[in-house]
């Protein structure tokens, strides 16, 4: 399998508190377990841990789509309304088209579970053909957005966003990932045909 088949995800926590090792960070460790069991395709990551600083986020977002070669961007911190939480005005920066629908979707999700959910200010967009997305902090929350809400029996009553993740990848020239039905199942349209690379 040639290098540029491999999708490449960029996990970026961002944290004043567990940059400086006041304690440990706990959102790398859970957005690559989550991608661990979500993916069954292969997958490799990029990780970064900063402070919650808008010119260190907004260099490490193109660093890691205009150097590194991320197709995929996952942030995990630094969205609520706090001063330090400039997450959402870092990565509008740095994007070439805004994705609503993530944000507004995350939000939804997480009103299932808190009434907090609405302060969240989560944004996705796309710069150059890498998909950016900002996740909340928490490592439930984290696995809830992108996993979604479950019964009591485990089965999915709403849907997360990382169904939609794929195949948004696929529109965007990237390669091509499968994901575990159990955890998370991934939506293409039947009509998709992949674009050409």
């Amino acid at each position: 399998m040639a290098a540029n088949d491999i999708l490449k995800i960029g996990l970026v926590s961002i944290s004043d508190r567990a940059s400086t090792g006041a304690y440990v960070d706990q959102g790398i460790p859970a957005l690559r377990d989550w991608l661990t069991a979500a993916l069954i395709s292969p997958w490799q990551a990029e990780t970064r841990l900063i402070a919650d600083e808008r010119a260190r986020i907004e260099q490490t977002l193109i660093e890691l789509v205009d150097s590194a070669g991320c197709h995929l961007v996952l942030t995990t911190g630094g969205t609520g309304p706090t001063l330090r939480d400039v997450t959402p005005e870092a990565t509008l920066a740095v994007g070439d088209k805004e994705m609503p629908g993530f944000g507004e979707e995350m939000r939804r999700i997480s009103l299932n579970f808190v009434p907090t959910a609405i302060l969240s200010r989560q944004v996705a967009v796309i710069r150059g053909q890498a998909l950016i997305i900002n996740l909340p902090g928490q490592p439930k929350a984290i696995r809830e957005t992108l996993e979604g809400a479950r019964d009591a029996s485990g089965e999915v009553i709403h849907a997360g966003i990382f169904a939609a993740v794929p195949y948004c990848i696929d529109l965007l020239g990237g390669p091509a990932s499968e994901t575990n039905p159990a955890v998370s199942a991934a939506f293409r349209p039947k009509s998709a045909a992949r674009p050409p690379r």
